[in-house]
């Protein structure tokens, strides 16, 4: 009989990635996008605070491409042991797969859900010189003189793009659409009197709008951001109920045992808590979210029939 149990014992050790061990060696955390964006600085944070409470090293990742598709295609085929994680955006777990004909993974099918992390809304901005300083404002001019004013967005199929869809539709205004590559393009054509009006993850704009170079139109979130107490809501600027945040969520591939999802939705749930943390992603313009796996499954099974009428009817598509 003891002889048996040690056996068992034995076997069980054996077992590679065996779940009450994990993690026993260094994770890897895929970025689907440069170094240096938004995404990359807050899984970096995520991924330090990993590595003290879970007592391993956790190593970002960067692997770029095709809206973030290229590194989430490869969690999608990485083995399912913990070991692989992917930090991503609004794209890889619920938009993309509405424009890109051609995608080497299926969100819902192979990721398991782990945590919503942060959203950032976005901002919607004017040059400096505009004849309107509120959205209230805007949506008037837009209507006397439809076509006439230029929106730029941070790229085709950016959470962005698809706002300026989004409020083209509620509000019934027709502007033009100028798609640049990030921030500082759209920027430097806002300052310049380029473009009429932007619409990006608020970040970037922070600095300029306290400088007087640009303005704030307004805020499509849920609060005014402490960032910018003075800016409104889009809600508040006469569009109840309109929202639109790039979010950012932690996935893992579908078999990854229920156990491990537990200890990174747990470890990752404390994290948010921080007030630190909380300092940290106001800066980067987010704001905390976190949640249960079924939350955020719930999230984007609900952004996937918020945006995808917005997408059909814009024709975005790759």
């Amino acid at each position: 009989m003891v002889a048996l149990f040690g056996t068992a014992l034995l076997l069980m050790a054996g077992v590679p990635g065996h779940t009450e061990t994990w993690p026993s060696r260094p994770v890897t955390m895929i970025v689907p996008f440069t170094a240096g964006t938004t995404s990359d600085l807050l899984a970096r944070g995520l991924a330090n605070d990993l590595r003290a409470t879970l007592g391993q090293t956790f190593v970002v990742e960067n692997r770029g491409g095709a809206g973030g598709n290229i590194g989430a295609a490869i969690v999608a085929r990485a083995q399912p042991d913990g070991y692989t994680l992917l930090f991503a955006t609004t794209g890889q777990a619920a938009t993309n797969q509405l424009m890109y004909k051609k995608m080497e993974f299926d969100p819902q099918r192979d990721f398991a859900p782990v945590v919503l992390v942060a959203k950032a809304p976005v901002i919607i901005t004017a040059k400096p010189d505009a004849p309107y300083s509120s959205l209230k404002d805007f949506i008037a001019y837009a209507m006397a003189n439809p076509g006439k004013a230029t929106a730029g967005f941070p790229g085709n199929g950016t959470l962005g793009h698809i706002t300026g869809e989004l409020l083209s539709r509620k509000a019934r205004i027709k502007f033009a659409k100028a798609q640049y590559r990030g921030s500082s393009a759209i920027l430097a054509d806002l300052i310049g009197g380029h473009i009429d009006i932007g619409m990006d993850s608020p970040a970037a704009y922070v600095p300029l709008i306290r400088e007087g170079k640009i303005k704030a139109l307004a805020i499509a979130s849920s609060r005014r951001w402490s960032r910018l107490p003075d800016v409104p809501t889009v809600a508040e600027s006469g569009l109840p109920g309109f929202e639109a945040s790039v979010w950012y969520a932690l996935l893992v591939p579908a078999s990854v045992p229920p156990e491990i999802v537990a200890k990174l939705n747990a470890a990752t749930n404390a994290w948010l808590k921080e007030s630190k943390t909380q300092e940290f992603l106001a800066n980067l313009g987010a704001e905390p979210a976190g949640g249960s796996p079924s939350d955020l499954k719930a999230f984007t099974q609900a952004e996937i029939q918020k945006w995808g009428p917005i997408i059909k009817a814009a024709d975005i598509n790759f």
